[in-house]
């Protein structure tokens, strides 16, 4: 037992190299490692820029486009919620015309878009300013599609500050010329996951911007952001 006992130490150990030279090439690798973790999120913070505001200060943009948070008993959640607020309050003061939301509705019990929908309608927000997206199942499928199937060419994105600065990148990898809302968040669990996910999330964001697939869905063009900006005040 006791000799079973040492090779179960033994085996949690880690042997650090013993010659300078073995240490010297540990601390590359690491430094190494270290870097191809960070240099997504390093990217991203770099093109996102200074184009994070907030809502009393976003410059102009035809649309607001507003990603999908999750649904709490079939409602949007908080963070939704504070999300939605936010585009209506970017159109209340006119500094966006038409609203896009979207999430995801891959299953008929799970209807995110149409729920970002409803809330707007309630807050405010005209019906015909408000355009669906269905099939926003990623970030890079929500500014993929703004751009391919709805046209938008410039938008002020609406997101909590952990989630914006991919938004930013990856639209603008996209073709959508944009600027953020920062939307503020509480300091809670969801916030901390959120800001851990990010830095995993970076590496998929810099190799969706380097390749640019086709999102999942992509089909025909739909003319609901054009319509949309075309109404009367």
């Amino acid at each position: 037992m006791g000799w079973i006992r040492s090779q179960v130490r033994r085996a949690g150990q880690v042997r650090l190299p013993r010659s300078r030279q073995g240490q010297r090439r540990a601390f590359q690798v690491v430094v190494a490692a270290t870097v191809l973790v960070l240099a997504p999120a390093t990217w991203m913070n770099a093109t996102a820029g200074p184009r994070v505001y907030g809502v009393a200060d976003a410059p102009a943009a035809p649309v607001a486009i507003v990603f999908g948070a999750g649904l709490w008993d079939g409602k949007p959640s908080p963070y939704l919620a504070h999300r939605l607020d936010a585009a209506a309050a970017l159109y209340d003061r006119g500094a966006v015309r038409a609203v896009l939301v979207t999430g995801d509705n891959s299953r008929q019990d799970y209807d995110e878009p149409d729920e970002m929908r409803g809330y707007l309608l309630r807050h405010g927000v005209p019906a015909r300013r408000i355009v669906t997206d269905y099939a926003g199942f990623d970030t890079w499928d929500s500014c993929s599609r703004a751009h391919r199937i709805f046209g938008v060419d410039r938008a002020v994105l609406v997101s909590q500050g952990f989630h914006i600065r991919r938004a930013l990148a990856l639209c603008g990898a996209a073709g959508v010329d944009s600027d953020g809302v920062a939307v503020a968040a509480n300091r809670d669990v969801t916030w901390a996951y959120g800001g851990v996910r990010e830095i995993f999330a970076a590496g998929k964001a810099a190799a969706d911007a380097l390749l640019r697939p086709d999102p999942q869905f992509l089909g025909p063009q739909e003319k609901g952001v054009t319509e949309a900006l075309a109404e009367a005040p």
